[in-house]
């Protein structure tokens, strides 16, 4: 018996039980484990018999835990998918407006900036709490988390925007 215990935001645990318990049990039967979730602390057990059945269910319950909806942690399932969750504050430093600024830069106005950095690299990306998390495909991930880094150390949107243009083009001509 494999187990281990992952601490999610406690106004993130309706989200993973889902309603009448539909996405804890989905996630249960897609990676063969049991659930068992402490709403007061945050708290989920997960145990399963196989180590790798706890290794494919982790990334899912901290997607969801850093805000993405179950749909969008499930396609963790795939091999080729990949969750890469980044801590703001090591940009920020420890001052508090700081880290509202960054969020708001990733974020951009009307969550225009988000919305252009997830279609430039076909990824999905959620800025909550103190981290920004992004999932998809490996190569899109780390294209992404780049242009995430770019920004939060200053860069101009546009500049970000055009990085990911070029690199994608260098990957189209190799």
């Amino acid at each position: 018996m494999f187990q281990e215990v992952l601490k999610i935001p406690k106004e993130r645990i309706a989200v993973l039980v889902g309603v009448k318990g539909r996405t804890k049990r989905e996630i249960e039967r897609k990676t063969h484990t049991h659930l068992r979730i402490d709403s007061d602390e945050g708290d989920v057990m997960l145990t399963a018999e196989e180590s790798i059945d706890v290794f494919i269910a982790k990334p899912i319950i901290l997607a969801i835990g850093r805000g993405f909806n179950p749909q969008a942690a499930l396609r963790l399932l795939d091999e080729d998918a990949h969750l890469e969750i980044l801590d703001i504050t090591e940009f920020s430093k420890k001052s508090r407006n700081r880290l509202r600024v960054m969020k708001a830069r990733l974020i951009g106005s009307k969550g225009k900036a988000k919305k252009s950095i997830e279609i430039l690299t076909h990824t999905d990306i959620e800025v909550y709490g103190k981290t920004c998390s992004i999932l998809g495909l490996q190569e899109d991930v780390l294209l992404a988390k780049q242009a995430v880094i770019n920004l939060l150390q200053g860069s101009k949107h546009g500049n970000v925007y055009a990085y990911i243009d070029r690199q994608k083009r260098m990957k189209q001509t190799h």
